[in-house]
């Protein structure tokens, strides 16, 4: 951490001010330099956006073929919105680019001293690399947490999560053995951040609000909802009025909430807390973490907490001014030494910032030091429940859910994927009911005929 701090008063040698390199002209007809973006994520879909019409043939690479609108996943999971509500695909995104071109590859490794991308349809040289890989879930290195918990990272753990829930609820209403039943019904989700408390809110809804209904036969006391923080308080970069509101909102849906309470360990039917204490429980839903995706773990550069890797204020990469590295990937501290949140606006400003610089670089000019500009923090609780940060100003209840959805609505790519939401969340809100409670995936976790302790 001590290089990282350092790297942060360290301007790059391309840095506004400084001599610029040369412009990179290529002779009449030789081939224009080839830019590889690695992942079409936030970061990555909106730098290969802004290198359109520059100087560059641009390759967006991905292992899927579309772009995930991360901030609704939870609401997949909770049966709110169908999966291709949030998705669009990546060529749909492109199309219209003339230098702008994508291919669906798993990146395997980067290969910096021979400028290449080892990729699962072999390798691909390259002149300027953007790595835009994003993040993957953190585990803390507990084997046994990684084992047996769900993430929430993608659109196939979402709907895996979805079923499962909804699949213990058949199993449940069957079960004759009390115990059983009650850890088949006791769900626990880990971390106090904007992504477990959003999912331990919808989650509630869905319960309390639609499945009482499909299950009239069932005794919902014993249905439990636990959400875990290591931490002393929720959501710990908001004012304590807002962290306040938020647990009683939480504590009104029905939601048990537990500060200061680490997970140690795991098992399929436990979860194990610092304390001494467990829960009995069929899921664990793990969004205590991220760190940095492994793809940068081998680049041979220095990194920070979470694997993030310690970038210059232009956004490149410490000794390969040809690379940049952005979003939930890069490590970089703002003017009160604070590192950046690992949040899609930081990633998308990032990305434009590192596309204008690459347009910088190819023309010989100097390039310019990344200034984060935050518009804010919201985060939903739920129905006419949520809490925001703008500017100085802090909003909770009502407004601030309104306005919650407003943003979502909009930052929510394609006209067709804002439709279908506008059009789920008002017939979620005006009849209490969601209609993609579809079990269609197979139980990842044990099964019917285990014990509900070890």
């Amino acid at each position: 951490m001590d290089g990282a701090a350092s790297h942060r008063e360290r301007a790059s040698g391309t840095a506004a001010g400084a001599p610029g390199p040369q412009p990179v002209t290529a002779p009449q007809g030789a081939p224009r330099p080839r830019v590889v973006v690695v992942g079409a994520g936030f970061g990555g879909l909106w730098a290969a956006r802004a290198l359109a019409g520059s100087p560059a043939q641009v390759l967006l690479l991905d292992r899927n073929n579309f772009h995930t609108f991360l901030p609704l996943l939870y609401q997949v999971a909770a049966a709110e919105l169908e999966p291709d509500d949030i998705a669009y695909p990546v060529r749909g995104l492109i199309r219209g680019l003339p230098n702008v071109d994508f291919l669906m590859a798993e990146v395997q490794g980067i290969d910096l001293e021979q400028r290449q991308v080892l990729t699962s349809r072999g390798p691909l040289p390259y002149d300027y690399l953007i790595l835009a890989a994003g993040s993957q879930t953190n585990f803390f290195r507990m084997e046994s947490v990684e084992a047996h918990a769900f993430e929430l990272k993608t659109i196939g753990q979402a709907v895996t999560l979805r079923s499962h829930i909804l699949r213990l609820f058949e199993e449940a209403q069957r079960e004759p053995d009390s115990e059983r039943r009650r850890a088949m019904l006791t769900f626990v989700v880990v971390g106090g951040g904007p992504t477990g408390i959003e999912f331990a809110g919808a989650l509630a809804e869905l319960i309390y609000g639609v499945l009482v209904k499909d299950y009239p036969r069932m005794d919902f006391s014993e249905v439990r909802i636990v959400l875990l923080e290591a931490l002393d308080r929720l959501l710990p970069a908001l004012p304590e009025a807002l962290q306040t509101y938020a647990r009683q909102r939480l504590e009104a849906k029905g939601v048990e909430v537990r500060l200061e309470a680490a997970v140690v360990r795991a098992s399929p039917n436990r979860v194990y807390l610092k304390d001494g204490t467990s829960i009995p429980t069929r899921t664990l839903v793990w969004t205590a973490g991220v760190r940095a995706h492994d793809l940068v773990q081998h680049l041979g550069v220095a990194t920070a907490r979470g694997g993030r890797v310690v970038v210059e204020p232009t956004l490149q990469l410490p000794g390969h001014p040809e690379v940049f590295c952005i979003g939930d990937l890069a490590y970089l501290e703002d003017d009160e030494g604070k590192p950046l949140p690992q949040v899609a606006p930081v990633a998308i400003q990032q990305g434009e910032h590192a596309a204008r610089n690459l347009r910088r670089l190819l023309a010989g000019q100097p390039l310019l030091p990344f200034r984060y500009h935050d518009r804010g923090t919201m985060v939903t609780i739920g129905r006419n429940a949520a809490v925001a940060v703008v500017g100085s100003r802090a909003i909770k209840g009502f407004p601030a859910w309104l306005a919650w959805l407003g943003v979502h609505l909009i930052k929510l790519i394609g006209f067709r994927n804002r439709l279908l939401v506008l059009i789920n969340w008002a017939w979620n809100y005006i009849f209490y009911d969601r209609g993609v409670r579809l079990i269609v995936e197979r139980e990842p976790l044990g099964g019917e005929g285990e014990p509900a302790a070890d």
